[in-house]
């Protein structure tokens, strides 16, 4: 049995550059375990993930909203969206190269770009380049020479699959005809309790990461250039150790839980594995599979704090999407890596005729093993 695609209409969107409203298509895949992911135009976003835990109860285990108006009106939150041209932060909204700078827009408080600006690759509805039960959905989109602040016309495909295995792929692809920065990554949220599950469900999870350091930022979380090792920090989790437990050690800190770029695949080439996540009461787990140098782990900490007063965040179901009730993964190119460019930071630059490539696997995992340690109680 293959992979089924099904199609529908998920709503209205205008069009950030005509200003016409268009209609966003919703496409599921589905595999014969029972787990099927479904992605919208809109950008790109990835909207739902459904998989069975080890009692063979099926939830939904990524964040998400049930109609357009709902991502449009949390944008800042990027929820499961597409970021680009340049996922991350970039110090001052600028960057030089030889004798020219280029000024970008600053999206975030004035002071810095975040995710690609104000219409970054999440904002824009994609073009459908392709539909295939054996080769997934592929996204298109054109960035035009210029657009927030960026040189060059930029070619984006962006391809979702789904295998019997439950591995999720991602594929992006991009080619320029001007010298330009590019580093593109996804923002979806996951909770393997259940994308409802709270603080409670992401607590419960233990994560581990493939990595001995941490790029180092300062209180903005801008990159100062250099590494911080992980060793006796929270940021050790190259064996696993439960979120709930680390989440009380940054009562003292800033930032209050995690939002860091891991450094992985170090000395290594192809697709590797850099991460995992696993929820032992429900037997679901993740691994992340990469050929990108960084792993961005965050903890959902900028979402609405209910218990200080926060208005909720209403996600699919009507629920309340909390802080520190999810995760994102983040795989890519080191942030701000255009201001680093002498420093031991991998490039972002795309040439022409040359082609970006960004691998990413999520392969979702029921660990039966604990269903049955759990019947043994």
């Amino acid at each position: 049995m293959t992979v089924t695609i099904t199609e529908e209409i998920f709503g209205l969107a205008k069009n950030p550059f005509t200003k016409v409203p268009e209609m966003v298509r919703r496409y599921t895949m589905t595999n014969q375990n029972k787990m099927s992911v479904s992605v919208i135009q809109l950008g790109a976003i990835i909207q739902s993930v459904c998989m069975p835990d080890a009692y063979d109860k099926i939830e939904d285990v990524c964040l998400g909203f049930d109609d357009i108006a709902s991502y449009v009106n949390a944008k800042h939150a990027y929820i499961g969206g597409t970021l680009g041209r340049v996922a991350n932060r970039v110090a001052n909204g600028s960057y030089t190269v030889g004798e020219t700078k280029y000024e970008l827009t600053k999206n975030f408080m004035d002071t810095y770009q975040l995710h690609g600006g104000f219409v970054g690759f999440d904002s824009v509805i994609w073009e459908v380049a392709r539909k295939s039960d054996i080769m997934g959905i592929t996204f298109k989109h054109v960035s035009p020479d210029g657009h927030e602040g960026y040189p060059g016309n930029l070619t984006v495909t962006v391809t979702y699959w789904l295998d019997n295995q439950n591995r999720l792929g991602i594929r992006y692809e991009a080619f320029t005809d001007k010298t330009t920065p590019i580093n593109l990554s996804n923002h979806a949220y996951f909770n393997l309790a259940g994308h409802n599950a709270g603080f409670k469900g992401l607590a419960e999870h233990t994560v581990e990461i493939a990595s001995k350091r941490i790029i180092d930022t300062d209180d903005d979380q801008i990159p100062t250039g250099e590494f911080l090792d992980v060793d006796d920090t929270v940021f050790d989790m190259r064996i696993p150790v439960l979120i709930g437990d680390r989440l009380k050690q940054f009562d003292n800190r800033l930032i209050k839980g995690y939002d860091n770029c891991f450094v992985v695949n170090e000395g290594k080439e192809g697709v590797n594995l850099i991460g995992k996540l696993a929820h032992p009461p429900s037997g679901r787990a993740l691994e992340i599979y990469s050929n990108q140098p960084g792993l961005q782990f965050y903890t959902a900490n900028n979402l609405p704090d209910e218990e200080k007063g926060d208005a909720p965040m209403i996600g699919k179901e009507c629920s309340h999407y909390r802080k520190h009730g999810s995760f994102c993964v983040e795989t890519e190119k080191f942030p701000d890596a255009v201001n680093h460019q002498n420093h031991d930071f991998p490039s972002i630059f795309l040439n022409p005729n040359e082609k970006y490539n960004h691998e990413v696997i999520y392969k979702f995992v029921v660990e039966q093993s604990w269903k049955c340690c759990c019947n043994n109680k």
